[in-house]
This record gives structure tokens, sequence and C-alpha cells, in this order.
């Protein structure tokens, strides 16, 4: 009786050992998981992978709403092109490697770039507290750009952030070289634009200095002479440049949304440029969020919202509420208008084809080559542009010179 007693005893001990351990892991097994996946919008934990959803109950969700309008400031400073590619290589090698969201994050916090450091410990904490990737980018849309946002989400909720950072880092690195091209085609004309100002307004002062004290001195220009007036054409002049920055600012931020960038496209040169590089940015979204199995119309809202155009981000509500109603995407498109018609027969044959994500992605790669190509064309008329004006202050200039000279001598012819 007493030795079955004893065995019993040892049986409950044995059980209550192996209780404690399985609670151990499961609690283990929780917050990993917890600090690996997103917290979902319903407080769980949730693991997206096509169109298949497994839920876990997180104990301690966040959930956060922000309004991505407000809050960003009129000249904000966002990552330049450089810094973006490398954070999406970093990030790309890192969750490639097994790594969570919280840890890559917290890396970056302390050996990343220094633009990058204070976001990255931002949203480590963030995920660290329970919020989604989601939400978390969308309070730094002063730094990142929609494109970056709208495919991390997509990645986020897919469980394809590796591939997704792949193709952003090719993205970036693709828009930082057409950004490197147009600044050196540009550079040297500039540069003559500046050192006209520069030469006119040194010419101001020195024939101020020059002129006889109590005497107005030759004033080839008719602007005056001397540190007064020069100081004063400086100013204007930089002044103009300055203003019409600011009135393009202004107007993008005042104007109703996508009425300033609907103008642009509408502009001769830049607008070709400008719709090239947004068809590039939307092929590239779409593409991405299709393979993920995502709805159309989501994937459509993300998609337009990635060109990072306020024109074509107008017109997504249409193009979504078209598919809604049962057309295919290439109406769909058609009823923005603002794709040219090539692209929508080309998109109406990938339907047809099932091929619509390798239709998209050789588009992509077409628009690419077709930005470059236009923003090099975009980069020769501000070139002509500048030595236009350059020619006209020098041309200007002479004609002053020339007509105060022949003054000068019939004054003298006068007086004799």
């Amino acid at each position: 009786m007493r030795q079955g007693c004893v065995r019993a005893t040892q049986c409950n001990a044995i059980h209550f050992r192996l209780m404690r351990r399985r609670l151990c892991v499961c609690a283990k097994l929780a917050g990993a998981m917890q600090s690996i996946f997103p917290v979902g919008r319903n407080g769980c934990v949730c693991i997206a992978r096509a169109r298949n959803a497994i839920h876990f109950p997180a104990p301690q969700a966040v959930k956060a709403h922000v309004d991505t309008d407000k809050g960003i400031m009129l000249f904000s400073r966002r990552l330049s092109l450089s810094t973006l590619a490398d954070l999406c290589r970093t990030l790309r090698h890192y969750l490639g490697a097994g790594l969570t969201l919280r840890d890559v994050f917290r890396q970056q916090a302390a050996k990343g770039r220094p633009g990058v450091r204070e976001m990255a410990g931002r949203i480590s904490t963030g995920v660290e507290s329970g919020e989604s990737l989601e939400d978390l980018l969308r309070k730094e849309t002063a730094l990142l750009p929609p494109l970056f946002v709208a495919l991390a989400t997509v990645g986020e909720q897919t469980g394809m952030l590796p591939e997704v950072f792949r193709e952003l880092e090719k993205f970036y690195l693709f828009q930082d070289r057409l950004r490197k091209q147009f600044l050196s085609q540009i550079a040297w004309p500039a540069f003559q634009l500046f050192a006209a100002i520069l030469v006119i307004t040194g010419l101001i002062f020195i024939l101020g200095v020059l002129a006889n004290p109590g005497s107005q001195g030759f004033d080839p220009i008719g602007l005056g002479t001397g540190p007064g007036p020069a100081l004063a054409f400086f100013c204007s002049a930089f002044g103009l440049i300055g203003l019409v920055l600011a009135l393009y600012v202004v107007a993008k931020r005042v104007l109703r949304q996508g009425v300033f960038d609907g103008f642009l496209l509408r502009v001769p040169v830049l607008g070709p440029c400008l719709e090239a590089l947004a068809i590039t940015r939307f092929c590239l979204a779409l593409r991405l969020t299709l393979e993920s199995a995502m709805p159309i119309a989501r994937a459509l809202r993300l998609s337009f919202r990635a060109t990072g155009n306020d024109a074509f981000a107008a017109v997504s509500r249409v193009a979504e509420k078209s598919v809604k109603s049962g057309n295919d995407l290439a109406v769909a498109l058609a009823k923005t208008r603002l794709f040219p018609q090539q692209f929508r027969h080309v998109i109406e044959v990938g339907e047809e084809s099932g091929r619509l994500t390798d239709v998209l992605e050789h588009q992509g790669q077409q628009y690419a080559e077709e930005s470059e190509r236009r923003l090099k064309a975009l980069a020769a008329a501000a070139g002509w542009g500048v030595w236009v004006v350059v020619a006209g202050i020098i041309i200007f200039c002479i004609f002053r010179i020339a007509l105060s000279y022949i003054g000068m001598i019939e004054q003298a012819g006068r007086g004799l």
C-alpha cells in the first residue's frame, strides 16, 4: 500500500514537471511569434501567406491609426535614394537570414546610417510593443516615400518581405542612377546661370567703386552702380529662383489633390517624364501585390499610392469602383484617363492570356528604360532653357553697354 502511494506521488510529480515545461515552451513560442509576425487590427498575431491566414491571440495588441496627410511638415526631408537602397539591402539580407523585424531595426538603430537610426529606433520600439509594421511605417511618411510604405505593407501581409525589399533595392538604385545622370547633365548650364548672375553683380559693384566721388559713374546696365545696387540685383536674381521653388511647393500643398500634378503631366517634355516614372512604380507595385494573391481592389489602391504622384493617387477610387463592378483591369485603367492606350492594350492582352504579372514585369522594365530616355530629354531641354536665359542676360548687357557708349559719343559730338 505504501509502495503504491509512493509511485503515485512520483507519477504526479513527473506529470507536473511535464506540464510546467509545456507551459514554458508555449509561452516562449507565443512571445517569439508575437515579435516575428505582425499584430493584426483585431488584436491577433497573423501569419499571412497567399490567401491563407493563421491567427494567434496576442496578449498585448496595440491598435494605431495614423492619418498620413497630417503630421507631415511643409518642407519635410525624406531619406535619399542611396540611403533607401542601403536600407532595403540590409533588411533583405537580415530578414532572409531569419532575423526578426525587431532585431533588424534594433541593429539599424545602433549601426545604421545617421538618417536611419532615429527612425529605426522608433520602429523597433513599436514592433516590440506589438504594433504592426504598416502602422509604424505610416508614422514615418515624412522620411519614407509612398512606394516603400505601400510595398512593405504588402510584404508584411503576405510574408514576402525579403522579396519585396529586393525589388525595392533594385528600383531605388535605378532611381539614384537616373538622378545622378540628370544632375550631371544639368550641372554645367546651372553653373553658367549662377556665374552670369555673379559676373553682373561684380560688374555693378566694380563700376561703383571706380566712379569718382560725388558722381553717378558709368552705368551701362541701367541698374545703378555700387555695393547697394549690386546687393539688390544679387538678392533679386536668387530671390526669383527661390520664389519659383516656393510657389511650386505651395501649389502642390494648397491645390486640391492631384490638380497640380495633373497640370505637370500635361507640360511638354516634363509631363512624359513624370508619366513614365509613375507607370514604372505602378507596374512594380501592382506586380508584387498580385503575386501575393491580394484582392485586386486593394492591390490597385496600394499601387496608385505607390506611384508617388498625386494625380494618379486621386483617381485610385475610380479604378477600384470599376473593378468592383466587374470590369477588367484594362477598362478600369482606361477610366482614369492617365494611362496611354498602348499600355492599356498590353494589360488587356496579359489579362486574356493569364500572364498579367509577367506582362507587368516586362512593362515595368520598358517604362524604366523609357523614363531614362525621357529624363535625358528633360535634362537637355532644361540645359537649353538655362542657356537661353544666360544668352538673354548677356545680349541685354551687350545692348545696354553699346547704347550707353553710343549715347556718350553723341553727347561728346554735341559738345564739340
